[in-house]
């Protein structure tokens, strides 16, 4: 079996580490697929959800959180579930208000603390985008069959639990 040819100008991280480095262990190698997988992926939504709806995908992300949340929350709050900091959601809630997508309200009980939530305008755009997005997932991955999908699902609820397994022990000095 030989090798395919790889540019270098446009390798993945995997395809580097698999060029000519066997002292790589399979754990690293695996590693290197999973982030490659998940580059190309989130690369592909960013490109159409860019292409299609002139919106990025941090905006579709705080739009999605404040769906499954109709009473709205507090930027903290959605700083928490995005993990990003409250200056980004901050940046983000003020582009998607002044595009009528989000409104904002001052809290009843503090009047520091302010609520966002979806407008009309914004459950209907997100609707229609939720729908293209999970179409365009089930495109990225259509050469799966089902048994390769559950097959997978599994895989990686091993290494899910193998990873929090991990991260819960000490790091070895």
């Amino acid at each position: 079996m030989s090798a395919e040819p790889v540019e270098t100008h446009s390798l993945d991280s995997e395809s580097r580490a698999r060029g000519g480095h066997a002292d790589h262990k399979a754990e690293l190698r695996l590693w290197l697929r999973m982030l490659t997988c998940t580059t190309m992926i989130e690369g592909e939504i960013r490109r159409r959800m860019r292409d299609r709806f002139v919106i990025t995908l941090p905006r579709f992300d705080l739009m999605a959180q404040l769906e499954r949340t109709p009473d709205g929350m507090t930027l903290g709050e959605l700083s928490r579930r995005m993990m990003v900091s409250n200056g980004n959601v901050t940046g983000l809630v003020d582009r998607l208000v002044t595009e009528g997508l989000l409104q904002r309200r001052q809290s009843d009980a503090d009047r520091r603390a302010h609520y966002v939530s979806l407008t009309e305008a914004g459950h209907a755009a997100f609707a229609v985008m939720a729908a293209e997005h999970e179409d365009w997932v089930a495109d990225l991955f259509a050469d799966l069959g089902p048994v390769e999908i559950d097959s997978l699902m599994r895989l990686l609820g091993a290494a899910k639990r193998s990873v929090q397994r991990s991260s819960r022990n000490p790091v070895p000095s």
